[in-house]
């Protein structure tokens, strides 16, 4: 099982049944993956979702379900590698990246694309719809 880290918007678009990302989330729940996570990660999966639904209780109900899977990596981040300079709330992603020794980072954040300019510690990020055709081989 691989372990993936999530960025925020990719994460609550992949949660509406309706959406095309929606086997992101089924397949989670599926166990396909690990989604790996920080503290700060998850307490921000949780301020997008409150603020979107305008509910407390479903953003609740869905960190629930994540903190419920055994498909679950809870990572403790004590080095901060501040690799990305354009938005440094997107290092949260990168260092647990790094410490959970994910195969990538998913996210559309166009902040990430400076990681493949640097050789070490080596980041690999991918697009939503790149996971969607990766998930298919899982």
């Amino acid at each position: 099982m691989e372990n993936i880290v999530l960025d925020t918007n990719c994460l609550v678009s992949s949660l509406k049944r309706s959406s095309i990302y929606f086997p992101i989330w089924r397949d989670f729940i599926l166990g396909k993956y690990c989604l790996c996570f920080t503290d700060d990660i998850l307490h921000e999966y949780q301020e997008i979702i409150e603020k979107l639904t305008e509910s407390p209780s479903i953003a609740h109900n869905i960190i629930d379900a994540i903190l419920n899977r055994s498909n679950i990596r809870h990572i403790e981040v004590f080095y901060h590698f501040e690799l990305i300079t354009a938005d440094n709330d997107d290092n949260k992603f990168v260092d647990c990246a790094i410490k959970a020794n994910a195969k990538f980072i998913v996210s559309n954040d166009k902040h990430f694309d400076v990681l493949k300019t640097i050789p070490f510690p080596q980041v690999n990020v991918i697009d939503i719809d790149r996971f969607l055709e990766e998930l298919k081989r899982y």
